[in-house]
């Protein structure tokens, strides 16, 4: 599946110390990991324009696989808190803040509360200790002293719904998964008021939002741009929506997670997979793009590809990620030198590459409007239920199109 093809050599072999001696026009950056003894260390490429042997590099390096640890021991499922809540400051607390003792506790007995809840409680004169309300999160809390306060209701959403079709794949109590069309906002946003997939899910979900955060609100954990279409997990409880977020953050290096991604690329990338890893931070000129940019100004990133076919002048690569990044996967691709087809932002320099293409795949990518992204493929574990939930999705008809027109 996702086994990448290991690759040695003497260049490779070198300690972060060798690397930050070589100097930024290496091109290496002095961090690394060592895929054991005698193995290669693994070094990000940021300094572009990347020559030809730089780029089949950054292509071809891989990183070490992680090694064997004991399974951890799956947590129970997260609860909604219901009624009258009292807790009991047991030895050893004393002194404790009440708003992380009220953390802990709450996580203790899988209560869906998080910190941020428990504090604007605080805060707002919910909680009560020894019977007075107390308002003040760092309050030091003694041995014994009694916490109570009601489980609190969720607030109506000030975004408004609107009913929109939406491709459901599953749906309960806890949880939803779509297939997003390509071209939907997904949160609100200025120039943006209406017209999302929030609103949507509002109007769709009606009564069975019993609220994230205090607010009976659609949770998303994981976003797409407005132009990838493809899968989206949304929680409808706060305990669903704490669960999603701890699996998402782990990006499935620990957990039940798995995302998949396919993209029709520029070019042809040499082998058949490989890893990209460069760290990922706002670009210097155009805060509006990111760009790979040195260790200290960015986020470490990660980026796993295959390749499924070539296509001419363009390929077709299944993309999985190891982190989280903004357009993480349009980045690291135009990084190397292969961007996604229809990628104004990333690929603008690729515009003339349209000239190599056939009559027909031309018309299919200047038809297509938008980045050839699609989330394809999302597996994990209910964070309720337990139970194991797959999802496949199909490339959509443009890119369907597109990728059959390169095919002539």
């Amino acid at each position: 599946m996702w086994a990448p093809r290991q690759r040695h050599c003497e260049r490779q072999r070198r300690n972060p110390d060798e690397a930050a001696a070589a100097g930024p026009k290496s091109g290496l950056l002095p961090y690394g990991r060592n895929d054991g003894e005698g193995g290669a260390l693994v070094f990000a490429y940021v300094a572009p324009p990347m020559n030809a042997k730089a780029k089949q590099r950054a292509w071809s390096q891989t990183a070490p696989a992680p090694a064997t640890t004991p399974a951890a021991p799956t947590p129970a499922p997260l609860v909604a808190p219901v009624g009258a809540l009292r807790f009991a400051v047991e030895p050893g607390h004393s002194g404790e803040r009440l708003d992380r003792y009220l953390g802990h506790a709450a996580n203790e007995r899988r209560l869906a509360l998080s910190r941020t809840r428990l504090k604007a409680m605080i805060e707002a004169g919910e909680v009560r200790v020894d019977g007075a309300v107390q308002r003040d999160g760092a309050f030091k809390l003694s041995e014994g002293a009694a916490i109570a306060f009601e489980a609190p209701q969720a607030q109506a959403s000030a975004v408004a719904g609107e009913a929109m079709r939406l491709a459901i794949l599953f749906e309960d109590a806890h949880l939803l998964v779509l297939d997003k069309p390509a071209g939907l906002v997904v949160h609100p946003a200025p120039g943006h008021a209406n017209g999302t997939l929030v609103n949507a899910l509002i109007a769709h979900c009606g009564a069975s939002l019993s609220g994230i955060g205090g607010v009976k609100r659609p949770g998303i954990v994981h976003r797409l741009d407005k132009d990838t279409s493809g899968l989206l997990a949304v929680a409808k409880t706060d305990a669903a929506h704490q669960g999603l977020s701890a699996l998402f953050a782990d990006h499935g290096r620990t957990g039940s997670l798995v995302r998949e991604y396919r993209a029709l690329v520029w070019g042809e990338p040499p082998g058949k997979s490989g890893v990209i890893e460069a760290p990922l931070g706002r670009h210097p000129r155009n805060r509006e793009k990111m760009a790979v940019v040195r260790e200290e100004r960015g986020r470490h990133a990660l980026t796993h590809w295959r390749l499924e076919e070539r296509l001419g002048p363009a390929s077709l690569i299944a993309c999985r990620l190891e982190t989280g990044r903004t357009h993480q996967i349009r980045v690291h691709l135009a990084h190397i030198g292969h961007p996604l087809l229809g990628d104004s932002t990333y690929g603008a320099g690729f515009k003339t590459k349209a000239a190599q293409l056939s009559g027909p795949a031309r018309a299919a990518l200047e038809t297509l409007g938008r980045q050839a992204l699609h989330a394809a493929r999302l597996e994990f574990e209910h964070p309720v239920t337990g139970e194991a939930l797959k999802f496949e999705s199909a490339l959509p008809a443009d890119l369907r199109m597109l990728a059959a027109a390169l095919r002539l």
